[in-house]
């Protein structure tokens, strides 16, 4: 079987489990955000925080909450790493640098995961099982809850109350990334992955010299990493790692990991605003670029030009023999393109084009499928705007879902669309205007600048992904990306919330035969087209600094 063929059927395959999941997990999870009940453990859990789970929010309330539990979480993955040398399980390893353990306490909690130390050798076992697992599961509840309840915002009518937070954040957990996340773990054990406590294990590498690599609860992170969208890596090599990623089918499993609640969101919006539709019409969108950018990666990596990689049938550097182009390129559009930032192979080496479509996945704010719960919430307010685009070309008072969209609610969404690209934009000047930023540049020129202007777009946008050769443990470098991670996620969180209850305050407004139908193809495209040119007009300058001339040179 050719290589090219191989590919074709692994992308169709992944596309066919993520369709056949679609329908049940999104259902089921419409049920989990609209059920009345509450579990025993959900009802201990509330008693244990001191909340009340039945006690309406409105946006302001939702909002200091969701900031609250983030900051709490931010001080207490501070304080562990600082005092890690004190706890068991430490492995030996000494306390993480104040300005490091800020920088990983801030990613791991903004769901970003940008990680400037070496994993196996920097973070003991408990550091790594209570403090960086658990932010991967609750930082990735925090973007569902709200997504949720922006999703309430278009569904609910003269009231501002969003829901519960609280109760949204547990049942998030505990119903749908727990459960999920248990299973898939005991099938990465079964393919080969690492499930143990154990410490140095010595081996004996090809030149004959000898290696430590740590055992560990590697499957478990390895898995709610991927479903939650967080990325980071047990081991520095990440998911190109034999102990996290031990071959294709467990590849294909963790990218399927990474695609199916991003993927399934959209099913869950739909019931939940009473049109199943709508939801297939912001999946469409989502699909069309992600497929897109998995074709063209693909395409370039293929068909670089070098004598060496025609003889390898393709540009294999930076790559992993076992997965080749297409599952490398599969597995980086779908990292990028979400919020994740696991790697199965290293961005840095990857062709110029190659490497920018996966920068321009991450400058599109991540909404092809993107995060768990970001991707949804940053695709409806570019629904907002496109639906406002629309308005201004017909000459009519824009409506989506029934909700008239107005001065208020496009001054929130512009202000949600223009955080990201102040903060990387403005961070990689700052960056290039320093000697800080040309001092970790590996490469010079081009593709120097294209390590700069990726790792605040990472940092920004919540990925967490790097070009790999760029030398990110500074001061400047773990201060600077810590504040962009922690404004890149919060910000625009604000603006949501404030978007969901306006939105919710509003009196449903009847269709007419004027109605612009949001669920038609003819909106789809438009949504894309939004999607694509504001994020042009917004970057295009700097990539024509990066990644495109390096192609052109």
């Amino acid at each position: 079987m050719s290589p090219i063929l191989a590919d074709v059927l692994q992308i169709s395959a992944l596309i066919a489990a993520l369709a056949l999941v679609h329908r049940p997990l999104g259902d089921y999870m419409a049920r989990v955000y609209s059920s009345e009940k509450h579990l025993r453990v959900e009802r201990w859990i509330y008693r244990c925080v001191g909340a009340n789970p039945g006690a309406e929010m409105r946006w302001p309330a939702y909002l200091r909450a969701v900031l609250a539990f983030s900051a709490v979480g931010v001080l207490f993955l501070y304080a562990m790493q600082r005092f890690q040398d004190k706890l068991p399980m430490s492995l030996g390893f000494k306390p993480i640098d104040p300005d490091q353990a800020f920088n990983t306490a801030a990613s791991f909690v903004a769901n970003t995961n940008w990680q400037s130390y070496s994993g196996e050798s920097a973070m003991g076992h408990l550091t790594q099982m209570s403090g960086l697992a658990v932010q991967n599961f609750v930082s990735a509840a925090v973007g569902m809850a709200v997504a949720i309840a922006l999703v309430r915002g278009f569904a609910r009518a003269r009231t501002g109350e969003l829901g519960n937070f609280w109760a949204d954040l547990v049942r998030g957990v505990v119903r749908i990334l727990l459960p999920i996340s248990v299973i898939a773990a005991i099938v990465l054990v079964a393919t080969g992955a690492v499930q143990n406590f154990a410490g140095m294990h010595e081996v004996h590498t090809l030149s004959g010299s000898t290696q430590h690599i740590p055992g560990g609860p590697v499957a478990s992170q390895e898995v709610i990493k991927e479903l939650g969208t967080n990325g980071g890596g047990f081991y520095n090599a990440n998911s190109s790692h034999p102990f996290e990623n031990p071959g294709g089918f467990s590849n294909l499993l963790e990218i399927f990991l990474i695609l199916v609640i991003p993927f399934s969101l959209p099913r869950t919006f739909g019931r939940l605003v009473g049109s199943v539709r709508q939801g297939y019409a912001i999946l469409a969108a989502m699909g069309a670029i992600w497929l897109a950018a998995v074709i063209a990666v693909t395409v370039s990596e293929y068909a670089h030009p070098g004598t060496a990689a025609q003889l390898a049938g393709g540009a294999m550097e930076g790559k992993e023999q076992r997965f080749g182009e297409g599952s490398s390129s599969l597995f980086a559009v779908s990292t990028t393109m979400t919020s994740t930032g696991a790697v199965n192979s290293f961005h840095d080496s990857y062709t110029a084009f190659g490497g920018g479509v996966t920068l321009l996945g991450m400058m599109l704010g991540e909404i092809s499928p993107g995060g768990v719960g970001s991707g949804l919430y940053g695709m409806l307010v570019m629904a907002v705007v496109a639906v406002f685009l629309s308005g201004l070309m017909v000459g009519r008072t824009p409506e989506y879902l029934g909700k008239k969209i107005g001065p208020r609610e496009i001054k929130f969404a512009a202000c949600y669309i223009l955080v990201t690209p102040a903060l990387v934009l403005s961070g990689t000047a700052l960056a290039m205007a320093l000697p800080d930023g040309k001092e970790a540049m590996t490469n010079i020129g081009a593709h120097g600048f294209s390590e700069v202007l990726y790792a605040y777009t990472s940092g920004s946008n919540n990925n967490g992904s790097a070009f790999a050769g760029f030398g990110a443990d500074t001061p400047f470098f773990n201060t600077t990306i810590g504040l962009c991670m922690l404004l890149g996620r919060f910000l625009p969180m604000v603006f949501v919330l404030a978007l969901a209850g306006s939105l919710a305050g509003q009196a449903p407004v009847p269709a007419t035969a004027g109605t612009l139908r949001t669920e038609k193809p003819l909106f789809t495209g438009m949504l894309v087209g939004s999607v694509l040119i504001i994020t042009g007009l917004t970057f295009f300058p700097a990539l024509a600094l990066g990644p495109l001339a390096e192609g052109l040179s």
